[in-house]
């Protein structure tokens, strides 16, 4: 039996009647697709309307001016006097519908704009009430704070206007930004179950993001100094507390546990892994098919890029992402590539693209035009940005992915095994040279690879195992750390390798990448297609009906806790 398993199992047997009646869940990235947790936060909520059907409510902001939320449809009849009694009463405007994604669930939209102009009052009372040190907030401290004021006065309203007060109320809020919608809650309405979610804690990020060692040196590190070398004293003070506060605190993998237990001085209760929904992949032939176009459409614009035709069997491998440099592992990825050109005895074309968003100005317009087979001047042997990249940078000369391409002397000429494409538009069906989004892309890939520094969790090799595209990750990934849990083999003959990194050993995960690639390369059609399966396979056992009861598991322990907590005497936890 796999330890997920078990766990389900154990979970199945915890006291039934912490059954939550209502759950409010509180995120930035509500019906607003600005990263990695709107994938979660999408995808779960179908499992969740199955579950609480229609007592699932998702909170998010009201940013929208100028054009309305593509994911969100308003529906002027759903809880309209509630609504109206909100507006007169407390000054909430709140707009109410539905989540354009499976599962339709219930959504609140809330403006806090007005909460600004009282900014410094909630500040001073939650310093009080929490020792919450906003004093060197700066802009997007204020707004993700205010909105989670707000959206914790929004629960607070139809708390009581609904009287739920004999009900399982849970409230769940994601991220250090709605941390003080979760204080709001306890302060004011303590019968409420409380669960808070960091999928990364502040100081860590910033730790990664500064370029120092992180992992060999985590348990040397205090979380409070380090958040006032990093000027992140604010964000860290406010996720410290929350964690520190509320009656369910959870993470989205054992990796990040780690830091959480160190910089924010609470372990989690609940690892909660995120899961991902394949409904939407498609399958048999219909899979092949589409796997077929994007495999041309990857090949036609690689042959574009480098000017001279490339083999139609090529090895097609991926990267991708946000553009963090270290944090992503795209600099090791760019090691690993020059190492395997300049391995003699690849005996196959490679053509490795770099899906990374940058700044730019648009697609090449020369690309969009239909390609001169007989114009090759990719034999040239100095660096010629236009042989690698698909869209105009706005500032080549100062990109990292392009000064490392050129630092290594690639050129993609004629007589190179391996190219490199470079990718730097989100790919979102539109972006004037591939035309299509970036899943019905992935599908041509034969390999992926994501050597991730700092990764939480990691969708993108989860997304690809999803698609039955081989990948390789690392063991500071959450999904890499996931997966050798769950009895990742050595090597990818399982579907994923799973590659041991730590802050010294970036030539070692290199060297190891080049040559999975290498030997990747070497095998047959019918391999491929076994190793393709066991990416599935393992994609099978993560997704949210198989992860959702990880969340089930926090509500018990939130209601749980809560029944704890007010059986005792009551106190704001300002320590």
């Amino acid at each position: 039996m796999h330890n997920f398993e078990i766990r389900i199992f154990e979970f199945m047997h915890i006291d039934i009647r912490y059954t939550p009646d209502y759950i409010f869940e509180t995120s930035w990235e509500v019906c607003n697709k600005v990263g990695g947790i709107y994938t979660v936060l999408s995808t779960r909520a179908n499992s969740l309307q199955e579950l609480y059907k229609d007592r699932i409510i998702f909170i998010g902001p009201d940013i929208w001016k100028e054009k309305e939320s593509p994911w969100f449809t308003e529906d002027p009849d759903l809880y309209s006097d509630w609504k109206d009694y909100a507006y007169r009463e407390h000054q909430l405007k709140i707009r109410i519908g539905r989540w354009n994604v499976p599962g339709n669930p219930i959504v609140f939209l809330v403006k806090f704009d007005r909460f600004f102009e009282k900014k410094d009052e909630i500040y001073a009372q939650m310093w009080m009430d929490f020792g919450v040190d906003s004093l060197f907030g700066y802009a997007d401290y204020h707004e993700a704070c205010m909105f989670a004021y707000a959206g914790g006065m929004v629960i607070e309203s139809f708390y009581r206007y609904y009287k739920l007060e004999a009900m399982n109320v849970i409230a769940h809020f994601n991220e250090w930004m709605t941390g003080m919608g979760a204080l709001y809650i306890k302060k004011n309405i303590p019968k409420v179950a409380t669960v808070f979610t960091t999928h990364a804690t502040t100081v860590g990020r910033s730790i990664a993001g500064n370029n120092l060692p992180l992992y060999n040196h985590l348990k040397q590190y205090n979380g409070d100094q380090m958040a006032r070398q990093l000027n992140v004293v604010a964000k860290h003070s406010v996720e410290k507390r929350t964690a520190q506060n509320v009656d369910c605190f959870t993470t989205v993998s054992d990796i990040t546990a780690q830091e959480c237990a160190q910089f924010l001085q609470r372990q989690p209760d609940v690892v909660t892994p995120n899961g991902f929904e394949k409904d939407f992949i498609p399958k048999g032939n219909a899979y092949r098919q589409t796997r077929k176009k994007a495999r041309r459409i990857l090949l036609d614009v690689a042959e574009k890029v480098v000017r001279h035709e490339v083999h139609r069997d090529a090895l097609l491998i991926a990267t991708s992402g946000r553009y963090e440099y270290r944090n992503k592992g795209i600099d090791v990825f760019i090691d690993a590539m020059n190492i395997l050109r300049k391995t003699p005895q690849l005996a196959k074309d490679v053509i490795a693209f770099i899906m990374v968003p940058a700044w730019i100005k648009g697609p090449r317009v020369d690309l969009q035009e239909k390609p001169n087979a007989s114009d090759s001047s990719g034999s040239a042997s100095t660096f010629e940005m236009s042989s690698f990249v698909t869209h105009e940078l706005v500032d080549p000369d100062h990109d990292s992915i392009i000064n490392h391409l050129r630092y290594l002397g690639f050129c993609n000429s004629e007589n190179d095994r391996l190219k490199v494409i470079f990718v730097p538009s989100y790919l979102n069906g539109n972006d004037g040279i591939f035309n299509v989004p970036y899943y019905d892309l992935l599908i041509g890939m034969d390999l992926t690879v994501f050597p991730s520094y700092y990764e939480p969790w990691g969708y993108t090799p989860h997304e690809s195992v999803a698609f039955s595209i081989p990948t390789i990750t690392t063991t500071l990934s959450g999904f890499g750390t996931w997966a050798k849990k769950m009895g990742d083999k050595e090597g990818i003959s399982d579907g994923v390798q799973v590659i041991y990194r730590d802050d010294y050993n970036n030539h070692e995960v290199s060297q190891e990448i080049a040559d999975v690639v290498f030997d990747f390369s070497l095998k047959s059609p019918t391999q491929i297609g076994i190793l393709q399966k066991f990416a599935s396979a393992l994609a099978d056992i993560s997704d949210w009906e198989h992860f959702i009861a990880y969340y089930q598991e926090a509500y018990v322990k939130a209601l749980h806790n809560s029944f704890v907590r007010l059986s005792k005497p009551y106190k704001l936890r300002n320590e």
